[in-house]
């Protein structure tokens, strides 16, 4: 619950987004790590702790200007205790587990207007003699936050970036969801590297390749060469990497074909990233009889007068829009032979990057996380003019 309502409370949450160290227990806000003066003039570190009031699952400031303080009496740079803001020295145990020292008394004329105010107001009150010291000294250290366990979080950290700037309600449209991507070459890596970042509850990866040394000069990151030289099945390399930054990655080392393109029905969304037309059609056909939405990425990429040119392409299939992939416009390769344009098999990493990059934004705004003014379904971005062309509509 404390992450919920760190998250849910704008004046907490911008207290987390400025780097400050809190935590939320059993209704107490605490503030660890504020740097202050003993009385020897040394650095010593403190925690505020602060009785919430609470409206719902949000917190509501009301007016209480104390605070209790965990640690050695605050002092001056003169070596002073601060009386000015020393209501009171006594330990008291506000709940259990919690040992406080002192009551903190700081009042401004007008008030405070929220917990952020007062915490902030009241961190740079005890931090300004510590500076005198150590001028980088600062409470604002920016630590790793774990998501509270009942939260079913993907994450094994809390995603401060979305908090940040306040999209956390906005990015949690795909919460529980269910994605696959099939394939995992430049382009599948990189539809990786950025759904990961998502909240969705689970990741299907469908490869039965092995990573290769000219693989890693498409992927995101760095490959190290034990692993280039190992030949790791692309899947599970992948699973095992991003198995330090979430969970629900699950490895299939299996191509998609017509014997198991059924597990694909229970996804909420699926990526296609490969250049086997068939396979492509097979996997087509399969996930619209399911009514599944999917995205199929292509590159189409020559040599030309000592230059590169070419295309990056993007083709959504959606409940409701699908007949552009087989109609006479057949925006889907899937014959063989068809598209030569995307089977010269030139790849470069940004393009890779910005293939993945494109479907992804059509990913988002399809499920809500982007407006959507275009509302097209299929998209080609032609390198040598920097155009994007969009069209049905």
């Amino acid at each position: 619950m404390s992450q919920q309502l760190i998250s849910r409370s704008p004046d907490l949450g911008r207290l987390r987004a400025d780097g400050y160290d809190i935590e939320v227990q059993s209704g107490f806000l605490m503030v660890r790590a504020v740097p202050y003066l003993d009385a020897g003039k040394g650095i010593v570190f403190g925690t505020l702790v602060k009785a919430l009031t609470l409206s719902g699952d949000v917190a509501d400031y009301q007016g209480d200007h104390t605070i209790f303080l965990a640690g050695p009496t605050p002092h001056d740079a003169d070596g002073s205790p601060l009386q000015r803001v020393i209501n009171a020295t006594a330990q008291q145990e506000p709940l259990p587990g919690v040992v406080v020292d002192h009551v903190l008394s700081n009042k401004p004329t007008a008030g405070y207007v929220d917990y952020y105010e007062l915490i902030t107001t009241y961190v740079a009150v005890l931090s300004k003699h510590a500076r005198t010291v150590d001028e980088t000294v600062t409470a604002q250290t920016f630590p790793a936050v774990r998501p509270d366990t009942e939260e079913g979080s993907p994450f094994l950290y809390v995603d401060t970036a979305s908090s940040r700037v306040g999209i956390t309600a906005i990015n949690a449209k795909v919460e529980g969801h269910r994605v696959a991507i099939i394939g995992l070459g430049g382009t599948g890596a990189y539809l990786l590297d950025m759904v990961a970042k998502s909240p969705v509850a689970e990741l299907h990866l469908y490869d039965g390749d092995r990573l290769m040394q000219h693989n890693a000069f498409r992927y995101p990151g760095a490959i190290p060469l034990e692993v280039v030289t190992a030949k790791p099945m692309k899947v599970d390399y992948f699973a095992q990497q991003y198995s330090t930054f979430r969970l629900g990655v699950i490895p299939h080392p299996v191509p998609v074909d017509e014997n198991n393109v059924d597990e694909l029905t229970a996804m909420d969304f699926v990526f296609l990233a490969i250049d086997d037309n068939a396979s492509r059609a097979v996997i087509a056909k399969g996930l619209e009889a399911a009514d599944v939405a999917f995205i199929d990425v292509g590159m189409g990429l020559y040599l030309a007068e000592g230059g590169i040119g070419g295309q990056v392409r993007i083709t959504s299939s959606l409940p409701g829009h699908r007949d552009h992939l087989w109609d006479d416009r057949k925006r889907l390769p899937t014959s063989v032979g068809a598209d030569d344009l995307y089977g010269q098999n030139v790849q470069i990493v940004d393009m890779n990057a910005l293939n993945a990059a494109l479907a992804v934004n059509r990913w988002k705004r399809y499920v809500g996380i982007y407006a959507d003014l275009e509302g097209e379904h299929f998209s080609i971005y032609a390198s040598d003019g920097n155009d994007i062309t969009n069209e049905d509509q």
